[in-house]
């Protein structure tokens, strides 16, 4: 019988370091990616066209990032190794094709019901993130983690409480937030799939160059402008590429190499924290104090998952 490998306590203090910057990076990761929806409010294109430039103007970025990363970085993944490229290709085309739908039905939402609703709804991904992690790939899930979870979408729940149940364009709003999610789980799965074996820079780069070939079609035959009307136009359009996707979606991706996929779609529930707070500063949205609460539960359960993972 094989005996277990002993850990040190250098090793161990060095494993719980890095998996404390992950979760800070994760946490910045979340706040950079809630300003998406106040991009997107304050852009003068249409919500597809909003998101296809998202990833198009990001893509560049990118890849300089990875072609000027050094060459044993390039397919590093989570396990340290360097692996083959094929090895991963296809959850990065997977994750750029989830993204895609991802931020198409999202910026519908965003357009069709408050900044805090559609952030809230894109974020029930916890939920088809831990079944998925379970199913598909055997992650444990313990029962301390599940109430966690219960805690943390209760907290999200009064969040935007005070909105629901309203009909017409906010309810289809809220309905396509609902979809979001399942896109958002879908893609998050396959970014932490791809983090096994390729940095972070080659699983950006590649996922969000399909998210923009996949896009650019609805951009063109969907309602509105596909160029930006003024220089402050494409002022908000770089902006949403280069804080949401290369700052905000590059922080996760790193960080999803570091942690269980369950506890880093959980903690990014600090997404309709941040945009409700962002909203209510910059759009004029108010936060009343059920939604206030809601965000310190929010927050409380975060806490408790990464206790308890």
């Amino acid at each position: 019988m094989s005996q277990p490998i002993p850990v040190t306590n250098r090793e161990l203090a060095q494993w719980r370091r890095k998996r404390a910057f992950a979760f800070i990076a994760l946490l910045f990761g979340g706040a950079a990616i809630a300003f998406s929806p106040i991009f997107v409010r304050l852009a003068d294109v249409g919500p597809m066209q909003s998101a296809f430039w998202r990833v198009a103007i990001a893509v560049p970025f990118l890849a300089a990032w990875f072609a000027w990363s050094p060459r044993g970085e390039r397919m590093k993944g989570a396990s340290g190794g360097v692996h083959p490229p094929g090895r991963s290709i296809t959850p990065m085309f997977a994750a750029g094709a989830f993204f895609a739908g991802d931020l198409a039905f999202w910026h519908l939402s965003i357009v069709y019901t408050s900044v805090a609703n559609a952030t809230l709804l894109a974020n029930f991904a916890p939920v088809f993130v831990t079944l998925g992690a379970w199913l598909l790939f055997g992650q444990r899930v313990t029962r301390l983690f599940l109430a966690a979870l219960a805690i943390s979408l209760a907290g999200a729940a009064l969040l935007v409480g005070p909105s629901f149940g309203a009909a017409g364009a906010r309810l289809a709003g809220d309905a396509f937030g609902a979809v979001t999610a399942m896109f958002y789980g879908a893609y998050m799965l396959a970014i932490w799939r791809s983090r096994g074996s390729v940095g972070t820079a080659a699983v950006m780069a590649l996922s969000s160059a399909v998210s923009a070939v996949l896009l650019f079609p609805l951009a063109l035959v969907w309602h509105g402008p596909l160029m930006a009307q003024s220089a402050r136009g494409w002022l908000i359009l770089f902006g949403l590429a280069l804080i949401p996707q290369v700052a905000g979606q590059s922080l996760i991706a790193y960080a999803m190499a570091q942690l269980p996929a369950s506890l880093s779609a959980l903690s990014l529930l600090v997404q309709p924290v941040f945009a409700a707070v962002y909203a209510w500063l910059i759009l004029g949205e108010q936060m009343a104090a059920m939604q206030i609460a809601g965000g310190a539960v929010v927050l409380a359960g975060i806490y408790l998952a990464r206790r308890w993972s």
